[in-house]
This record gives structure tokens, sequence and C-alpha cells, in this order.
């Protein structure tokens, strides 16, 4: 039987699969300073397995502040390949954002995708906030419109986390320098550093373990 794709697990999936794919977006938080008045910034972030997003933030930056005093926050990111702004993918995180506790288990894994941010990660003044989706907007391109709820778009259930570290090691050592590093596997695909470039690679179907994903990996 073909999937209907237009069905709410498949537009959940291409919203991760497009939130996956980039590095950055603009942040907004509710401004202390000025009353709860919309406050953007450009900041980088990564998609945990989950879903939620990791931020490394400073204490001193504005957004920081804001958080602190109103953790209700959106972050929006688009199809950055594409010039035709009105048509492009792109989506909007509604959610909130909390301090991570668990700094060096976060640290490991968003150094793989941010190696540049390891002077910011040494810092005592930079610490990671999660925030976690309410709610998604997303839109495909012209007339692929959703809202998405934060149930329809959590991942499924699995041991895939708890084995990355490990089936990147297994795959990596396999790989010639030419072929590129894997430097993260997710349940949607996996993240490729080739040529001082990121490039994602989805998965045709969900992993939701090690062997499933190797399989994918091979193909």
């Amino acid at each position: 039987m073909i999937p209907d794709k237009t069905s709410p697990q498949d537009t959940a999936r291409a919203a991760r699969q497009l939130l996956r794919a980039h590095r950055y977006g603009a942040l907004c938080t509710l401004s202390k300073k000025f009353d709860g008045y919309p406050f953007g910034s450009i900041t980088p972030y990564m998609v945990d397995h989950d879903g939620s997003l990791l931020i490394l933030i400073s204490t001193l930056a504005e957004h920081t502040k804001n958080i602190r005093n109103d953790p209700r926050v959106s972050l929006i990111t688009h199809n950055q390949e594409d010039p035709h702004i009105q048509t492009q993918g792109r989506i909007t995180v509604v959610g909130t954002a909390s301090l991570v506790t668990e700094r060096e288990q976060a640290g490991r894994r968003y150094l793989r995708y941010f190696p540049e941010a390891q002077t910011y990660f040494a810092m005592h003044d930079f610490s990671f906030y999660r925030i976690v989706p309410l709610a998604l907007r997303y839109i495909g391109g012209f007339g692929d419109i959703h809202w998405i709820k934060a149930e329809k778009y959590q991942t499924p259930p699995g041991t895939l986390a708890a084995k990355e570290e490990e089936l990147l090691h297994k795959v990596n050592a396999k790989r010639s320098a030419a072929q590129g590093l894997v430097i993260g596997i997710d349940c949607d695909g996996f993240d490729l550093r080739l040529n001082e470039r990121t490039e994602r690679r989805d998965f045709p179907a969900l992993a939701t373990d090690s062997a499933q994903a190797l399989v994918l990996l091979q193909e």
C-alpha cells in the first residue's frame, strides 16, 4: 500500500527534515527591556534526536535575558538554497526554552555540528538551552501550509540516540576522507561533513535503532 503523502505523519517528518537540514534561524524572544515586544536575533541551532532544538547562548546576550524572564520563544528557518523567498520551504517552531543541565553531554553532539563553537563552549557564561516545540507552522511550498501539533512532530521511541556515538565510530572507520565524515545520525537521516560543508542526507524510511540506521546508511 502506497502511504498517503499528505498524512499528518508525513507532514511532521517533512517539517523535521527541513529543520534538520539547516543550521541557523531567526530566534524571537519576548523583550524584558521593552515590555514584551518581539525581539529577533540570528542564532545557530541543532535539532536533537527528539526533535527539540539546542542552542548555545551567552548570559550577556539580549535573547538570553529575555528567555530567563519569559521562556516562550519561536524560531524560523527556511530553505537557504532557494532564492524564491515567497515560495520556498520554511518552518516556524513555537515553543518553550529551558536551561540544559547536562552541559557536557549536550556539548559532545553540538560541537560535532559546530566545532567553531568550542571557544564559546569553554567560556563559563555560555549555556545550552533546549527549545521544546509546542506547535510548528510548516510551509513546504505554495499551498502546502500546515500547523503541526507537538505530539505529531515528536520522533518515535527507539534506541538510536543512545547508540549514536558507537554507530558513528563504526561507520566512519570504514570511510575514506574523500567520502566525508558522518557527524550525526538520527531517525530521519544523517549529516555529513564534506569539503568543509555540512550536508544533510535523508533516510527513505524511519530508523529507530542502530541496526536499521546502518542498513539505510549503506543504501
